[in-house]
């Protein structure tokens, strides 16, 4: 932020409490103009009033005069002839608001429309290369402008795909990288190996029906990469990921959202994101964003953070995100020109960032140790920088996340035996299905029982106590034998007589599942190359024979097996790819390294004296 800026946020501030309204009578008439005698008295008048320049007064006065004419200029237009003026800000990583400039386009235009008007104000030939950011959300090309809530006058934030930065070998753009980073996350989540999982802070699995599951895996996907692109400081293609990913989320179940820390960490990073990128422009849903993860934050950690601080002592990492946040809120009050707030907020913010730091030299021992970097920041953020209490931090730490993935392999291994449903309606929580086990209750009983209580463990039971008779009735046929000619049909496609045996028992003769069991069963890209191998030589062996085995139905399922096989090893592919720039750190979140920090409130301190 500029200082002319900061002197602008102080005048608008004191023309709305005067009620001033610069575009009318005596500073403004529509046969002569701007009246420069008014313009002056008023500068004079804010100068002493707010102790600052004239002349400063005088820049901010006009500027604020000659914005609200536009806008007059604007509506009235809109009025005449239906034509919507956006004043569209260009924003990149080095200078934030590139340039800005003002593009007109009906508000029953599609998306794509806008997109084309902008791209041909800035000469550029792929209208695909922008991305227009309204109120927090991108603008969907196929749909019209009003029906996404784009109104006359509004202020848009653009992002330009330009190539890929120096420093990086591949000439690929930004949108096209995203495009292909959603591309790999689809892949990884659909995939049949269940390459993702949630897991909470403790390393206890996360089970949800379906669709949930799918919006939430992709959500956190993107999020990933976003962070990713964080910690290079592209906070362009991070804010384009994060939004993607506030799309997923917003598809979930606001009660489980509303139990998680994910969606408070989404809005504090699109906010975070925002003012890495010097833009004030979605001040509002910066606002709204930051509302959301306080009460978030409030419900997962109490009071000022009461409650967490009663679990683990002052051993909370997660202080890092309240500072972060105490520190955008002081951002945003400043911009509204609550400045008594904004000052107690950054004061705050400053307190709680002192006590966070911590000596390079104690990390460095740490890591000589063999432990981690972040593992050495953490424990000693934790543990107030004392060396011996940071190391017995970072042994309980690893030893609870161990002892917690102990306790959920039961529940992980029901988890991938239970069968895969598209009906949220149709989903059996496997962790559920662990508890009424344990109680002596047989698998495939449990199931119907939980199936049938839309997953309530206590009717569930009862139903299971006393009404099992009526649950045998649901349960499916129990014939497990395995149909000949389907056997040999995909022992001619290269499996071992063993799994196939197992896969048709466990799908019941279903061809399409026995598939997807067998396909799991391979355990790298090697192993999947090598059977997609045996599939094609299988169908060569075939081809010009006659006979039942080069019927269509063989045929069919060479196409589907090689289909399958092709479609897992594009799924460990797009893992390797997303797992490039990805940190094993499984609480990088918290891991922030403070120097931006520093400067945002070493800028805006000298705001305030200025």
């Amino acid at each position: 932020m500029s200082h002319i800026d900061n002197i602008i946020i102080q005048v608008r501030a004191r023309l709305q409490q005067l009620g001033v309204k610069l575009w009318e009578e005596p500073y403004y008439y529509t046969d002569i103009g701007s009246v420069e005698s008014e313009i002056n008295r008023l500068a004079e008048d804010f100068s002493s009033n707010l102790s600052l320049s004239v002349s400063n007064c005088k820049l901010a006065l006009t500027e604020l005069q000659d914005g609200a004419l536009r806008k007059l200029a604007a509506r009235k237009e809109f009025s005449e002839t239906g034509l919507a003026t956006f004043i569209v800000r260009r924003i990149n990583n080095q200078e934030g608001t590139q340039n800005v400039l003002e593009v007109k386009c009906a508000l029953n235009a599609l998306g794509s429309e806008l997109q084309k008007v902008i791209a041909e104000k800035l000469l550029l030939s792929d209208p695909n290369r922008v991305k227009c950011i309204s109120s927090g959300k991108i603008i969907d090309q196929e749909k019209t402008l009003e029906s996404q809530g784009i109104k006359n006058n509004q202020q848009l934030m653009v992002i330009i795909s330009d190539v890929d930065r120096s420093e990086s070998k591949s000439t690929e753009a930004m949108y096209d990288r995203i495009r292909k980073i959603k591309m790999d996350v689809e892949a990884i989540v659909d995939s049949e190996r269940q390459l993702f999982e949630m897991e909470d802070q403790e390393g206890n699995p996360v089970f949800l029906p379906p669709n949930e599951n799918r919006a939430l895996l992709m959500a956190m996907g993107y999020c990933e990469k976003a962070r990713a692109a964080m910690k290079r400081q592209h906070y362009d293609e991070a804010l384009i990921l994060l939004l993607e990913a506030d799309e997923q989320f917003s598809t979930c179940n606001s009660k489980f959202l509303e139990s998680v820390d994910n969606y408070a960490l989404i809005n504090l990073d699109i906010v975070w994101c925002y003012l890495c990128l010097k833009n004030v422009t979605q001040l509002p849903d910066a606002q709204r964003r930051l509302e959301i993860c306080e009460q978030s934050f409030r419900r997962s950690y109490g009071e000022n953070m009461n409650r967490l601080i009663a679990l683990k002592g002052n051993a909370c990492p997660e202080r890092a995100l309240l500072m972060r946040l105490h520190l955008l809120q002081g951002v945003v009050l400043f911009h509204q020109n609550r400045r008594n707030e904004s000052f107690e907020k950054l004061e705050v913010a400053a307190a709680e960032l002192r006590e966070l730091k911590v000596d390079d030299a104690a990390v460095e021992s740490l890591v000589d140790m063999g432990y981690e970097p972040f593992e050495a920041r953490l424990g000693l953020r934790a543990c107030n920088g004392n060396l011996e209490q940071a190391i017995n931090y970072i042994h309980e730490r690893r030893d609870k996340k161990r002892e917690a993935r102990s306790r959920s392999r039961k529940e992980r291994k029901v988890n991938n035996k239970l069968t895969r449903t598209e009906n949220d309606k149709d989903w059996v929580n496997p962790r559920s299905v662990c508890t009424l086990m344990e109680m002596g209750f047989p698998h495939n009983l449990v199931v119907v029982a939980l199936r049938k209580t839309d997953n309530d463990v206590p009717r569930a039971l009862d139903l299971l106590q006393t009404n099992s008779d009526e649950l045998m009735q649901n349960l499916p046929p129990k014939d497990t034998s395995v149909e000949n000619e389907l056997m040999e049909q995909l022992k001619q496609l290269g499996f071992s007589e063993d799994l196939v045996r197992v896969a048709l028992e466990t799908s019941q003769n279903n061809m399409d599942k026995a598939l997807d069991f067998l396909v799991k069963t391979f355990g790298s890209e090697e192993d999947l190359l090598q059977q997609m191998n045996r599939i094609a030589e299988t169908a060569a062996n075939l081809t010009g024979m006659d006979g039942p085995s080069t019927s269509s139905g063989i045929n069919s399922l060479v196409s589907m097996a090689m289909s399958k096989v092709n479609n897992e090893m594009e799924s460990l592919k797009a893992f390797e790819r997303f797992n490039e720039d990805i940190t094993s750190n499984e609480q990088d979140y918290l891991d922030l390294p403070l120097l931006q920090e520093e400067q945002i409130l070493a800028e805006y301190k000298r705001f305030f004296e200025q």
